[in-house]
């Protein structure tokens, strides 16, 4: 988990809302991870997409 320390939540952007569903093991990795760290899963979750599209080769 070395790498949640670059996440910077950002929390000016224009939002649109969409559904996705995952994995109950996901969810409740996501949600404990989230809460480790004192961000929302919903920001947890944009970050990590934002690192995954970016890290895309």
């Amino acid at each position: 988990m070395e790498n949640i320390d670059k996440f910077k939540i950002e929390r000016k952007y224009e939002t649109e809302t969409k559904t996705f569903r995952i994995p109950v093991p996901l969810a409740e990795q996501l949600e404990k991870l989230a809460q480790e760290n004192n961000v929302s899963v919903n920001g947890l979750i944009i970050q990590c997409i934002k690192f995954a599209l970016d890290h895309l080769s």
